[in-house]
């Protein structure tokens, strides 16, 4: 459709990975910018109901564990999420509740020629207000996508931070964050109360806030803008509480109910931390007269699909792919395959974006290692993968260098054994074009 590869090539124009590397050109974002543009559209963002989470792990997980809770309950749901894995489209979708509803009757990825006619749309605009960055672009498309389309509810994650992100244009019922750990500390801060300063800026004046379990320095901060802001904060851990009985099942005592025999199909410890802090934000709307049954929770919980979040492609050899992208993602990782998975030699795919943390990723993950494949995402972010191998060199480890991630592929079916697993990570750019090229 030559239609959409126009727009898909214009909305691509906007990444310039060396101008948003540039610390003087982050020291200048701001939400006026977004501001100016979505003002032009008559401010699509006020006439949505929004739940918006920020964090620095589990943001996706936790924003799709809310969206399919709210599906299950009837509601008609936009959910905003990035990076994509695979196509642009994938950050912008829509969930239908599954009873037959003719006026709403459109599920899943924003069609090709709804893009195209968004693109159309907003070109004139974005002339008039020289300077916006590709997320404020893609960000203005989703809230103006979700507008027209009526949604009862958009769930919005955080691109980077919070208080300056352009989600944060949009004035959420509840807002939730994940555990903050230390990213981007070239742009939110050195230390955490700096970072946490950053992700609790998405916190509105008399809103509902439910946060995950902190670090204390990163609690002290959000509990202090909650109070400042008169915004009710619940926390999990303290007033919602989740029970792992290392079985099938889990239970959830929540600020309205509790939930027994509870089941999800994302892997990991990690992700009944998610689902737990979801079901405290779908509880939260009951602030506004929104209530969410006990049943609907089950089902939304058990019907969630994330792909790329220690997702299993194959079984003989086991073929893990999980975009972890900072060194608490990876820790958490690391866990979470030593605890669930049992293999005979681990061959770690790797990749990561150069503005990262590569050496505290690689510090996480080179002890599962038994070989170590380099390779890079078809990105200009990607960092090359021969500068990647000072990270696992002194360890000892078997080494391969690769062009790219089908070639990566290719040599780790090789070398791995039926009793083996590959693990790929450090960037969803490389889990997203894995799983392509292995499909």
């Amino acid at each position: 459709m030559q239609g959409y590869l126009a727009a898909v090539k214009y909305l691509e124009s906007f990444v310039n990975y060396e101008k948003l590397n540039s610390y003087s050109y982050r020291k200048s974002l701001g939400l006026q910018r977004i501001r100016n543009l979505l003002a032009f559209f008559n401010n699509p963002q006020e006439k949505l109901k929004v739940i918006h989470i920020a964090g620095s792990k589990g943001k996706g997980s936790s924003c799709a564990f809310v969206a399919y809770i709210l599906r299950e309950a009837g509601f008609y749901v936009g959910l905003y999420t990035s990076p994509h894995l695979s196509d642009f489209r994938e950050r912008i979708r829509i969930l239908k509740p599954r009873r037959l509803n003719r006026r709403k009757p459109f599920e899943g990825v924003i069609s090709k020629k709804e893009l195209i006619q968004l693109v159309k749309l907003i070109r004139p605009a974005v002339k008039r207000f020289p300077g916006l960055s590709f997320f404020e672009v893609y960000t203005a498309l989703a809230l103006l996508y979700f507008k027209n389309k009526n949604v009862d509810f958009a769930v919005l994650e955080t691109g980077m931070g919070g208080r300056l992100d352009a989600t944060n244009v949009a004035s959420s019922l509840v807002c939730g964050i994940t555990p903050i750990s230390y990213e981007h500390t070239r742009y939110l801060g050195k230390s955490l109360t700096q970072i946490a300063g950053e992700k609790a800026g998405i916190i509105k004046y008399k809103s509902q806030v439910v946060s995950s379990v902190q670090e204390r320095e990163a609690a002290q901060v959000i509990q202090n803008a909650a109070v400042s802001l008169q915004a009710r904060l619940y926390t999990v851990g303290k007033d919602i509480k989740y029970f792992n009985n290392k079985r099938r099942y889990f239970a959830i005592k929540g600020l309205n109910n509790t939930y027994a025999n509870l089941r999800i199909n994302l892997l990991g410890e990690h992700q009944l931390i998610n689902a737990t802090l979801a079901v405290g934000i779908v509880e939260a709307l009951s602030a506004y007269g929104f209530k969410v049954g006990v049943d609907c929770v089950r089902k939304g919980l058990y019907n969630t699909i994330w792909p790329g979040r220690l997702e299993m492609l194959c079984h003989k050899p086991c073929i893990i792919v999980d975009g972890a992208q900072n060194a608490a993602s990876a820790a958490v990782l690391r866990a979470a395959v030593r605890n669930i998975f049992k293999y005979r030699k681990l061959i770690l795919v790797f990749g990561v974006s150069q503005d990262k943390d590569i050496r505290g990723i690689a510090a996480q993950l080179s002890g599962l290692a038994h070989k170590v494949i380099l390779t890079a995402a078809d990105t200009p972010r990607a960092a090359l993968p021969a500068s990647l191998k000072e990270y696992f060199v002194a360890k000892g480890k078997e080494i391969f260098i690769t062009t790219g991630v089908s070639e990566a592929k290719h040599l780790a079916l090789k070398v791995a054994g039926k009793e083996d697993l590959i693990l790929v990570t450090g960037s969803l750019f490389v889990v997203g074009e894995f799983r392509d090229v292995y499909r």
